[in-house]
């Protein structure tokens, strides 16, 4: 089995985990970031799924079931060059120095900034030569985001966001149309262990509309979905 080259700066990524909540949350982060994603739940399906989709990147927990990710590990490095990030809530020195020489790329411990993890498993990729995900300029309506530069502009004006905000408005960006909960905003944009008032969400997110020009009662580009949570889209004509 061969990793297949990633075409046109996406990739797929397989994420072995068989926690769903952790494997949601590294699907919607390597996604955002223009990845296909595969999810197995434990040793075996991480295999057969390998064997199946040929991915271009790993990312492994390590406590699984039938076949621990140790043995899948070895299993794989025997089957394919394809980066492999081992994700584990085993953070002992023995651990690591275990996943690593069994051909684990990286290692990272649980819990984990799922930007940190994003950037890990890009560093990766760009060493065993495929191509990163790429981020990408992009606009809804009047309103246009640049990644690269961090830049934000409204109707051809710059605006003024603060770190977060902005990661939670590019977030949203990548993903027009789709609602997000507060909690998947927090675990993408804040990280899996973040442990302060959800409510922080709506604070950015009216810092966002008045730095964007949005008014929350008829807004053009950021939604509130009573009882779920926020999304962008393009305002109707």
């Amino acid at each position: 089995m061969k990793a297949r080259h990633a075409l046109e700066g996406r990739g797929h990524a397989l994420v072995v985990d068989d926690d769903p909540n952790i494997a949601e949350l590294l699907r919607d982060s390597l996604k955002a970031e223009g990845m296909d994603v595969t999810i197995a739940a434990d040793g075996p399906a991480a295999l057969r799924q390998a064997r199946s989709c040929s991915p271009d990147v790993v990312i492994l927990d390590i406590g699984l079931p039938g076949l621990d990710g140790f043995d899948v590990c070895r299993a794989l490095r025997k089957e394919t060059a394809a980066p492999i990030v081992v994700v584990s809530a085993r953070n002992a020195e023995v651990d690591r120095v275990v996943g690593l020489e069994l051909g684990a790329d990286d290692y990272i411990t649980k819990p984990f900034s799922p930007r940190e993890l994003v950037a890990r498993v890009r560093a990766v990729m760009r060493r065993s030569g495929m191509a990163p995900p790429a981020a990408h300029a992009r606009s809804v309506g009047q309103l246009c985001i640049d990644a690269q530069r961090r830049e934000v502009a409204i109707n051809g004006k710059p605006v003024s966001l603060k770190p977060r905000e902005f990661d939670l408005l590019w977030l949203l960006m990548r993903n027009e149309g789709r609602v997000f909960t507060r909690d998947q905003l927090i675990e993408a944009v804040w990280g899996f262990d973040f442990e302060g008032d959800p409510r922080t969400v709506d604070v950015h997110m009216r810092r966002i509309r008045r730095a964007i020009g949005d008014d929350a009662h008829r807004p053009r580009y950021l939604h509130t979905v009573h009882g779920l949570g926020y999304k962008l889209s393009a305002p109707k004509s």
